[in-house]
């Protein structure tokens, strides 16, 4: 079993992370990573750092997960990276993070989300970061 999680430095992709280490730990499978720039823009905040790549590899080593941690440069969609490496191993589950919205917003979902849920060929595990107690 091969798990893939797409990955942005943001509470949504450290939670996707966080469950995919998981269920990597209780399947004892490897872990692809995918993190790419927002249609080839690697300025874009979702292109993890140099720093945020070292301590997601850290994460993973210390949690004992064989891993892999691919950052495609093609300018594709983020979607796309994640159903291609999906794909090309033969994986068995996608984890992907999502955000929380508003009602109005429920009636749609983000558009790499909706993608990868209407196209995977495997089980897609969708995970919302966890809510912050009230201050």
């Amino acid at each position: 079993m091969t798990i893939v999680v797409g990955y942005i430095p943001t509470e949504e992709g450290s939670a996707a992370v966080d469950s995919a280490i998981a269920e990597a730990q209780r399947a004892a499978s490897p872990l692809i990573v995918v993190n790419t720039g927002h249609y080839g823009d690697f300025s874009h905040p979702t292109y993890a750092t140099e720093q945020d790549v070292d301590a997601l590899d850290a994460q993973l080593t210390a949690a004992g997960v064989e891993h892999e941690i691919r950052r495609p440069t093609d300018g594709g969609s983020a979607a796309d990276a994640i159903l291609e490496a999906a794909a090309e191993t033969g994986a068995d589950l996608i984890v992907i993070g999502i955000r929380r919205r508003s009602p109005v917003g429920k009636l749609l979902t983000g558009s790499t989300a909706q993608q990868i849920l209407l196209d995977a060929n495997c089980a897609v595990l969708a995970v919302k970061p966890r809510l912050r107690a009230p201050a």
